[in-house]
């Protein structure tokens, strides 16, 4: 199973599973949830998000509209 999968799978489980195993999920993680938050100062991300800025600014890649996104949000999944 891939990485990808996995984590789709995560997701959606935590979306239903009840309160306690969602705390007891967060218990096992929240020390890396943490040190994991401030990505303002972690500096690969901070290089990411420029990348993209400038690929978005000098028309590499083409944005979406607030509409755009919206309506592909709301198309089913093909998984």
């Amino acid at each position: 199973m891939t990485t990808a999968t996995i984590r789709e799978k995560l997701h959606n489980y935590i979306n239903i599973a009840d309160d306690k195993k969602v705390e007891a999920i967060y218990t096992i993680v929240e020390s890396e949830i943490a040190e994991r938050l401030d990505l303002w100062e972690d500096e690969e991300f901070l290089k990411e998000i420029k990348s993209r800025v400038d690929d978005f600014e000098n028309g590499a890649v083409k944005g979406s509209t607030w509409e755009e996104v919206k309506l592909k949000a709301k198309k089913p999944s093909k998984s």
